[in-house]
């Protein structure tokens, strides 16, 4: 049964009781060229695998009892040895694309720590990201309280100011308006004590006296002097009117 398709690919080598350690012989290079034809594509984050050495891996089979097996079917010690020689390469071929294509636990593992310790950076940098921003606002908004505060307080100053000056205004107004008041009323009575004294020194007799009294008295009521209600009245609208404009 197995000489039917692997004789004719044997080449004899020989007589001898050498063991199968390697793949030798144009047989198994032919084989392992065949294989390593195949490329792998680069993928995301691609890290250099380390790859068991040749001659540190175990073999999944026991290529000594392989070749007693070969023997007792009928090959000779060297078709036996070159037929483990090829499984061994077919077998040395497998686990190379397996191990370029996978990685250990313990790789594994590392790379996840790896991850992990990149996304806990990440998460760091967000958080102080996130305090800066948020201590970069508050000190904004600390700023224009303060601002507002002053700006408030300048307001304040500014209506006081205006207030005292208005008041301080409107006093000496009043004090004006009562001074002239007083200065009228103190010439009215000089004024009637004057025409008293002239009706007394020409001897007008005392009907001509009531009358030109009555007259004098009639020219006293046509005299129009404003109260002091009314001129401080007039003042305070004057007041009010300029502070609007």
């Amino acid at each position: 049964m197995w000489g039917r398709w692997v004789r004719p690919l044997l080449r004899s080598e020989g007589g001898g009781g050498r063991r199968v350690s390697s793949p030798c012989g144009r047989f198994s290079q032919a084989l392992r060229r065949d294989f390593f034809t195949t490329t792998t594509k680069e993928g995301y984050d691609m890290r250099r695998v380390d790859i068991t050495p040749l001659e540190q891996r175990k073999l999944t089979f026991d290529t000594h009892a392989l070749v007693l097996d070969l023997e007792a079917h009928g090959f000779d010690k060297a078709q036996a040895e070159t037929i483990v020689s090829a499984l061994t390469t077919l077998s040395n071929v497998s686990l190379d694309t397996i191990y370029k294509e996978m990685v250990t636990q313990a790789q594994q593992e590392i790379t996840v720590q790896q991850l992990m310790a990149h996304l806990d950076s990440i998460r760091k940098d967000m958080v102080i990201l996130e305090k800066s921003e948020f201590a970069n606002l508050r000190a904004e908004n600390q700023k224009m309280k303060i601002e507002l505060e002053q700006v408030k307080q300048q307001l304040i100053n500014e209506t006081s100011r205006i207030r005292a000056d208005n008041k301080l205004d409107i006093n000496l107004e009043r004090s004006r308006v009562t001074d002239m008041f007083t200065d009228q009323e103190k010439k009215l009575m000089e004024a009637t004590t004057e025409f008293t004294r002239n009706v007394s020194s020409t001897g007008i007799p005392q009907r001509h006296s009531k009358s030109s009294s009555r007259h004098s008295n009639k020219a006293n009521i046509e005299i129009k002097i404003p109260k002091p209600e009314v001129l401080f009245q007039r003042l305070v609208t004057k007041l009010t009117l300029k502070l609007l404009l």
